[in-house]
């Protein structure tokens, strides 16, 4: 299976558990691996053949910026599940990644790294 990859994607959001961090916001992360069939693409050399990265890029923003969620598993859930529904990907892969939770000690960050299929019938 072919695979697109968007790599760290930026985005300011307002999710989590405390008050502070929907009144402060913070910076998020997002990684996609999408799973389709780029055979035609690829031979053709023509955008109607693919999907628009603009359009992916558009959608998880929306998701991010303009939604709130009190965890990182639920906003994970819905950029892979709004994927789905409205690209052709057979699979999806989605890491957010929370450089600063509001926990007590040292590290990088807490990422939550999510793989749903598309239902075949």
């Amino acid at each position: 299976m072919d695979k697109i990859y968007f790599q760290r994607m930026s985005f300011y959001g307002y999710h989590g558990v405390f008050e502070a961090e929907a009144q402060l916001g913070q910076r998020f992360y997002v990684d996609l691996e999408l799973s389709l069939d780029l055979s035609r693409a690829g031979n053709s050399d023509q955008l109607q053949d693919t999907v628009n990265y603009a359009d992916i890029f558009s959608l998880v923003q929306r998701i991010v910026e303009a939604e709130r969620y009190q965890l990182v598993e639920a906003l994970t859930e819905q950029i892979a599940g709004r994927l789905l529904s409205a690209f052709p990907f057979l699979e999806v892969k989605v890491r957010v990644t929370k450089p600063n939770p509001p926990i007590n000690g040292h590290y990088d960050s807490v990422a939550i790294e999510m793989v749903r299929s598309r239902e075949r019938g």
